[in-house]
């Protein structure tokens, strides 16, 4: 699986650490899209511009994008067509945007959640699966209303 990541100046230290942690996963390969210091002041849509292109034009399977509070990174890469991202700071949910809402991108806060419960909630993501059955045409409807509000002239 090949898996685009990036992050704020706000999670450079969290994204180091997952880096870290999917280096000791077998078969992901990593395709780091930044930041790599606290003194970069990129601004966070840009990061997550480019990991959602990423995971959308199908370079990358899935993405994970970073940053204080995993919101605004969520709800950029949600502007690229074809993204589904979900904020995760639990299992659950973490397995549930897999399973049910087939979110190829996960974020997080790194001033939400600490390192090692960072790692479980990743793992438990990366492990899940889009179920389908009754969640299938809930994701389609997802996909339709994208169509349609893609279509409409500005």
């Amino acid at each position: 699986m090949k898996i685009a990541i990036g992050c704020d100046n706000a999670a450079v230290s969290l994204k180091r650490i997952l880096n870290d942690f999917l280096a000791t996963q077998k078969d992901i390969q990593i395709v780091d899209l930044g930041v790599d210091s606290e003194d970069d002041l990129e601004l966070y849509p840009n990061v997550a511009e480019r990991v959602a292109l990423e995971v959308a034009s199908g370079n990358c399977e899935r993405g994970i994008i970073l940053c204080g509070t995993g919101l605004g990174m969520a709800i950029t890469a949600n502007k690229v067509p074809g993204v589904r991202a979900a904020t995760c700071h639990d299992v659950y949910s973490a397995e549930r945007a897999r399973k049910s809402n087939n979110a190829q991108i996960i974020t997080m806060g790194a001033r939400v959640i600490g390192p090692e419960k960072a790692k479980t909630v990743l793992k438990a993501w990366l492990e899940s699966e889009f179920a389908g059955g009754r969640s299938a045409p809930k994701v389609q409807r997802i996909v339709e209303i994208e169509q349609k509000y893609l279509s409409i002239e500005k």
